[in-house]
């Protein structure tokens, strides 16, 4: 019988915001201790906020990060007891989610303990460092810092080849392991399904003949969201003849620097009654019901690299809209499991507009999205959890 395993998973970031990578964290140490021991996550505490998982969450002190918000800046040397808590547990290994200070923290541990450190890259963080710094030279130094904490950890993963790339240009010379991101939400059946749609109707106040675009994520610039902004105005003002007419309704789901921005240009250009805003949504099981209800999902980030959000809509077959050269849209066989778009509103428009009248491609694009798209995280960390053994093994 195998031993079972005593995991710390470091981030940076953890509920209540709604960010993949805390997602992952959060998957990581719960499947860990359902099947394979016990996982812990060690986050940045969030003011208000009660945890209430299955596993211990170690939560060190933070302040408010305001170029970034809603995220925080962890400060652990301020929570000393947090200190206390990581020197009585005996990890066999520490997994850490970000280069930043949860990085370091796990980096600390595994070089205290001597046991083995994974880290896993999951961000294009230039681009990040653009925006706070707005200055190349600051950016590119950033870089170097963060590439130097990669050399320094036993083991480094990606989601994506197309991820690991970009940790390569960056200037990391070594191994970059693909180890893929998954969905906690599972493949309902079709009665599951009808109800989980019901009640996402209801919450976003639409009528059942309505068409319903989602977009589920931070409300940032990055992702893009201008672009469905603007798509979403010219398809409102497309004539009824030159499509079925259908009517429909934008749904945001989320949170971010860039949400009241959004919400003013969407006045601006005369669509606030075509969009719905339903801020920060933490209840997973609320979000089942607006992958449910929705009819197409889009995500044009051409920041992201792997993002979750896409497997879980899959898992309720609902298809992508991608943007055409984005690193999601490696994954995406246009009219086969989703659908690619130019990076233009006028050409997002009239796709849009062409899928709406397309019910059957749109089901078949779903399927191939559930077929093709969706992972379940327990079977991810299922793997996960026999590399972390070979990698102890190894260690010693």
């Amino acid at each position: 019988m195998l031993k079972p395993l005593l995991v710390g998973q470091f981030n940076d970031s953890y509920k209540p915001i709604m960010d993949g990578v805390g997602v992952c964290a959060e998957n990581y140490t719960r499947w860990i201790t359902a099947n394979h021991g016990r996982g812990v996550a060690i986050v940045p505490s969030q003011p208000g906020f009660e945890d209430r998982d299955e596993f211990e969450v170690i939560r060190f002190a933070s302040l408010p990060f305001v170029f970034m918000h809603p995220y925080r800046l962890g400060v652990p040397w301020m929570s000393p007891s947090v200190g206390s808590r990581l020197h009585e547990l005996s990890f066999d290994l520490v997994h850490s989610h970000t280069p930043f200070v949860g990085g370091r923290m796990a980096r600390r541990v595994a070089r205290g303990r001597h046991i083995p450190h994974v880290t896993t890259f999951h961000t294009k963080y230039r681009d990040d460092a653009m925006k706070i710094l707005q200055n190349d030279r600051l950016a590119d130094i950033v870089v170097r810092r963060i590439v130097g904490f990669y050399r320094t950890v036993d083991v480094v993963w990606s989601p994506s080849e197309s991820t690991a790339k970009t940790l390569h240009e960056y200037g990391f010379d070594g191994e970059v392991v693909v180890a893929p991101n998954g969905s906690d939400m599972a493949i309902p059946t079709e009665s599951e399904r009808e109800i989980l749609r019901r009640h996402g109707g209801e919450l976003c106040g639409l009528r059942p003949a309505e068409f319903m675009l989602l977009f589920v994520g931070q409300h940032r610039w990055e992702k893009n969201v201008r672009l469905i902004i603007n798509a979403v105005a010219r398809l409102a003002a497309m004539p009824k003849e030159s499509g079925t007419g259908r009517p429909f309704r934008m749904v945001f789901a989320g949170e971010g620097y860039a949400a009241p921005a959004m919400r003013s240009l969407c006045e601006d250009l005369g669509i606030a009654e075509r969009t719905v805003f339903l801020g920060k949504i933490v209840d997973r099981n609320v979000l089942q019901n607006l992958y449910a209800r929705a009819d197409l999902f889009l995500f044009p980030s051409i920041y992201d690299n792997a993002p979750l959000v896409m497997r879980e809509a899959a898992a309720f077959s609902l298809p992508t809209v991608v943007a055409a050269g984005s690193t999601t849209a490696e994954i995406v066989q246009d009219g086969e499991n989703g659908f690619v778009t130019e990076d233009d509103p006028d050409a997002m428009a009239r796709r849009l507009k062409l899928l709406m009248g397309q019910p059957e491609l749109l089901r078949r694009a779903g399927r191939g999205a559930a077929k093709t798209i969706y992972m379940g995280w327990e079977e991810i960390v299922n793997w996960a959890v026999d590399q972390y053994r070979a990698i102890i093994d190894r260690f010693v």
